[in-house]
C-alpha cells in the first residue's frame, strides 16, 4: 500500500494484493484498489490530526502511524466516512 500527493494535489491511498487467500475472496489472485480524496477534503485531515494547513509531509507520516496494518485502507476508509471527507473509491479484480 502506498500514500501519496498527485500533481493536482489530490490524496491517492492505493494498493495491491495477490495470492491464494485473495483469489478465495476476490475469484481472482490480484486485487488492486485505491481511494482518491480532492484538495479540498485532504484539508480537513489537518484540522482532524491537529496539523499546519498544507504540511503534506507530516500528513502523510500521521496518516502512516494511524493505518500502518494490513487491514489499513478499510480503516481508512471507515475513518473518512466517519469524519465526512468525501473521497471516490476505486477497486479492480
Amino acid at each position: 500500500m502506498q500514500i501519496y500527493f498527485t500533481e493536482k494535489g489530490q490524496l491517492y491511498f492505493d494498493g495491491y494484493d495477490i495470492g491464494k487467500t485473495v483469489d478465495d475472496l476476490w475469484g481472482d489472485s490480484d486485487y488492486e484498489y485505491v481511494y482518491t480524496i480532492e484538495p479540498g477534503e485532504v484539508n480537513k485531515f489537518y484540522q482532524l490530526f491537529n496539523i499546519q494547513n498544507g504540511d503534506k509531509s507530516v500528513l502523510l507520516r500521521e496518516i502512516k502511524n494511524r493505518f500502518s496494518v494490513n487491514e489499513a485502507y478499510t480503516l481508512f476508509g471507515e475513518f473518512m466516512r466517519v469524519n465526512n471527507i468525501s473521497f471516490s473509491r476505486f477497486s479492480y479484480t
